[in-house]
């Protein structure tokens, strides 16, 4: 139940220097945001109830961005990511975790992310479709050069960054059905967020379809990284169990 694809359990990190800077790093968060988990504690506020706030804003988010509102959207997603930090350690300080929450928690976070890359997408899509409505509007586009094709490449940018995110997640998973421990690759959940948050701040422009291409790449990278991880483990398998 964190930012991250690790179940609130917490499991052992991968060695490597890009895992133990994250380690770092969530170690730094973990104790700056102390006190604010020792306060929701005292008010009561439990877990799940932070991981359902936390895909709340995560939906609103992708609202603002499908809007064109990319600074509120990243606001807005900065705040979901912040639940998706505490309600993890909520959850241990707590000891309240549980499988049923780290499953939600995964859930929902998929969802989420879906949400906001399909909002990003359809920002592009629709000002895709209004440009086949006001021709007017496709001439002062070229005279800047601006293709109508551009708005349709950037809408494939997104569908593309949202099938690589889950890819991310979908080899671990299937990796860890196995039986196999799979976190490796550095570009996970928390990095593909942050890079959108990035991205959007700077507001509707040249810098989100470069935030997406590079999304796409690094999280077709990470998957890549994980079937050459599973590869290695099962090499020596004999009768291996294939299935759809």
């Amino acid at each position: 139940m964190n930012l991250g694809e690790t179940p609130a359990t917490g499991s052992p990190a991968a060695p490597g220097g890009g895992s133990n800077l994250k380690e770092a790093a969530k170690r730094l968060a973990h104790g700056v945001l102390d006190p604010l988990v020792r306060g929701l504690t005292w008010l009561g506020v439990g877990p799940d109830a932070l991981t359902v706030t936390g895909f709340v804003l995560g939906i609103l988010a992708a609202v603002a961005y499908f809007e064109g509102a990319f600074p509120y959207g990243s606001l807005l997603l900065a705040f979901s990511g912040l639940c998706d930090l505490l309600d993890g350690q909520l959850a241990r300080r707590q000891q309240r975790a549980s499988r049923f929450g780290a499953f939600l928690d995964s859930t929902l976070d998929r969802l989420s992310e879906a949400a906001v890359l399909t909002g990003i997408t359809g920002y592009y899509l629709v000002n895709l479709l209004e440009l086949v409505l006001d021709p007017a509007r496709v001439l002062e586009e070229l005279g800047r050069g601006l293709e109508p094709r551009t708005w349709a490449v950037l809408a494939l940018t997104g569908v593309m960054a949202q099938v690589g995110s889950f890819m991310v997640s979908y080899t671990r998973a299937r990796a860890e059905g196995l039986g196999i421990e799979c976190r490796v690759g550095w570009f996970e959940r928390p990095e593909r967020l942050l890079l959108i948050m990035i991205a959007g701040a700077f507001g509707v422009g040249p810098v989100m379809p470069a935030a997406l291409i590079a999304l796409t790449l690094m999280s077709f990278a990470t998957a890549v990284q994980r079937v050459v991880h599973v590869w290695n483990n099962t090499r020596g398998d004999a009768g291996s169990e294939r299935r759809m």
